[in-house]
């Protein structure tokens, strides 16, 4: 498949109105910093005001033909988002962001410990002697909920570590998911190095062991073509602000045989059967996960920002996203005094890199930059465990995406290469 010529990333940026209203002392703005959120095209935006201004109105509650309206269009904004990832309707359930889908699980998987769901729940119950397995390279969000998991049930948590590149230690893997581990939960991703994960050999070992996958897909769903069932995991997340989505929307995608086990987190109107005083009954799954008033219009654009990336490929984005992610990699490796963190030159990864600038703080970098009209990420970004495994405390971090052109990479190249001399520490 093709990769995206600079011609064609110029007119797709002119659907972007942030992009081409900003402009710098130095020229338009670079926009670095997709990994932590994209720019939003103009049908998106329009999508979601269209929305409000002729569909708006409570799904699955009224018989008027408004409510009507609406239900369809969320429904079918499902049907669009499940497709993109290679499911179907029935196993994608609607969240706020991806950290509450991994909150919905854990406490799913909490509510099943204590005794809730009956024994169709009975597989994700953990205690004592059990094992959860994570990984060294996670964002806390993949690790936090876990670790608040273990202590609610007083299941161990395991992890496996990372080298000295950042990169998952695979031969460690098959040492630390064992007969005991229960969950195996870990990133698709790097948000950090722009690794790739092999998901499936992981999902494998997990699958050997009897022990449930739980994926991190944030950082890929918006730049590769993920199909999640062939993946071969059980459970994943992703955001909608991450694929030119609106915030406040993102998914739970599951096996539809686990969602309609799983017990439901939050509880409360829209997601029951029959109530009386002393209890309820749930619907099936994904509506028993969505009790209260929902977040229809953003489901609404993020099904458009779906439609747009279909329209100009997901094959044709990732070849993109390569050929940038392969060009900041080599960029990075010549320059002195910086180090490239993660993957060497010519190993995959996606349109990501991060860098340590000897004897400059990453905020001091960052700072530098943006006075150029670059805007990148500076910190630890949510993943102290991984910089701690790799010798740091923050990083500079600049992630591209579809509206990126090859200048915009060479333009955070030239500006990086000044900083130490900006700051007197070149030797």
């Amino acid at each position: 498949m093709s990769t995206l010529t600079d011609a064609e990333v110029r007119r797709i940026r002119e659907d972007f109105p942030l992009l081409t209203a900003a402009v710098t002392g130095n020229g338009p703005l670079v926009y670095l910093d997709s990994g932590a959120t994209s720019q939003k095209p103009l049908a998106v935006l329009d999508a979601e005001r269209e929305f409000y201004l002729h569909r708006n109105a409570a799904v699955h509650r009224g018989a008027h033909s408004l409510a009507v309206a609406a239900t369809d269009a969320y429904e079918e904004a499902r049907r669009t988002v499940a497709g993109f990832v290679g499911g179907t309707e029935r196993e994608l359930v609607w969240t706020s962001n991806a950290t509450e889908a991994l909150n919905l699980v854990t406490y799913a998987f909490s509510n099943a410990s204590a005794g809730r769901g009956g024994e169709q729940a009975a597989r994700f119950r953990l205690g004592p002697g059990d094992e959860i397995v994570t990984t060294e390279a996670e964002h806390h969000a993949n690790l936090i909920p876990w670790q608040e998991l273990a202590a609610r049930t007083g299941a161990t948590l395991r992890w496996i570590p990372v080298d000295d590149a950042g990169a998952l230690d695979l031969a460690a893997a098959q040492q630390v998911v064992g007969e005991r581990t229960r969950v195996l939960a870990f990133t698709h991703v790097s948000n950090v190095t722009g690794a790739i994960t092999d998901v499936p050999a992981l999902a494998a070992l997990a699958r050997e062991v009897g022990a449930l996958t739980v994926l991190d897909a944030c950082q890929s769903v918006p730049h590769l073509p993920v199909d999640l069932p062939a993946l071969g995991v059980d459970l994943a997340v992703f955001s909608g602000h991450k694929m030119l989505g609106p915030t406040g929307i993102g998914a739970l995608w599951g096996r539809s045989e686990l969602l309609d086990a799983m017990p439901p987190f939050l509880t409360g109107g829209s997601m029951i059967t029959k109530v009386t005083m002393e209890s309820a009954r749930y619907l099936p799954a994904p509506t028993r996960f969505e009790a209260g008033t929902q977040r229809v219009a953003q489901a609404v654009a993020l099904a458009e920002a779906v439609r747009y990336l279909q329209g100009v490929g997901m094959d044709r984005v990732a070849a993109h996203e390569r050929e940038l992610g392969q060009r900041l990699a080599a960029g990075l490796a010549e320059l002195e005094g910086v180090r490239l963190i993660g993957p060497p030159p010519g190993t995959e990864r996606v349109g990501l890199a991060a860098v340590d600038v000897e004897g400059v703080h990453a905020h001091d970098v960052g700072q530098v930059l943006d006075v150029a009209g670059v805007a990148v990420r500076v910190g630890h970004h949510c993943a102290q465990p991984l910089h701690r495994a790799l010798g740091l405390t923050a990083s500079t971090r600049a992630s591209a995406y579809l509206y990126n052109t090859t200048d915009d990479v060479d333009r955070f190249l030239a500006e990086l290469a000044g900083v130490r001399s900006y700051f007197r520490v070149a030797g």
